[in-house]
């Protein structure tokens, strides 16, 4: 694992990330406009203790699966984000399988990914990179199969929390698939 790579903040409180490919902003520390949860409430005045956005890179190798996992679930007990366990576990099932399947299905063209945490003051996003130009879709399930179903999980777990998944395109020509849970759970109807 390459480490967390260092964030830079101005006084705008716009976030860059420093990368090799060029940097990447976080407007607001995720206060601002970005992929978020919807039903957020008033804006803090200044950014809360636990905010901020980090990323690592790793190989593209099945070892990087659990180390990503417990990067994450370090870097939000490091960071007292004030995560229930159910958030933590979701989000760690997440990177769990949006890493696999980075590893599984564009290491030949990736051997490179990115691990990005963004937290928020009311919401946590976590994002895998690669490399590889396939956008996947999360298949429905098929009891004959063994596997596929990751981004089905993925997505399940984020609705069930609140949240919300997408993937987008990089401008070097991978893409990017991410998962923003609200930090506190969705009221019940």
């Amino acid at each position: 694992m390459s480490g967390w790579q260092r964030i830079v903040t101005n006084t705008r409180r716009v976030v860059t990330i420093e990368c090799e490919d060029g940097d990447r902003t976080m407007d607001d520390h995720g206060h601002g406009d970005g992929p978020c949860p919807a039903g957020g409430g008033e804006r803090p005045p200044g950014p809360l203790p636990y905010e901020g956005v980090w990323r690592f890179t790793a190989a593209a190798v099945d070892a990087s699966v659990p180390e990503a996992r417990h990067a994450v679930r370090d870097l939000l007990l490091r960071q007292g984000v004030p995560a229930s366990d159910d958030l933590v576990h979701g989000l760690l099932l997440i990177v769990t399988e949006l890493v696999t399947n980075a590893v599984r299905h564009a290491a030949l063209l990736s051997p490179v990914l990115a691990v990005e945490v963004a937290v928020g003051a009311e919401w946590v996003r976590v994002s895998v990179e690669d490399n590889h130009p396939y956008r996947p879709t999360a298949l429905e399930a098929d009891h004959g199969r063994t596997g596929g179903r990751g981004l089905l999980l993925v997505r399940e777990v984020a609705r069930e929390a609140g949240g919300v998944v997408d993937v987008e395109h990089t401008t070097s020509g991978g893409k990017v698939i991410w998962a923003a849970l609200p930090l506190k759970p969705p009221a019940l109807p």
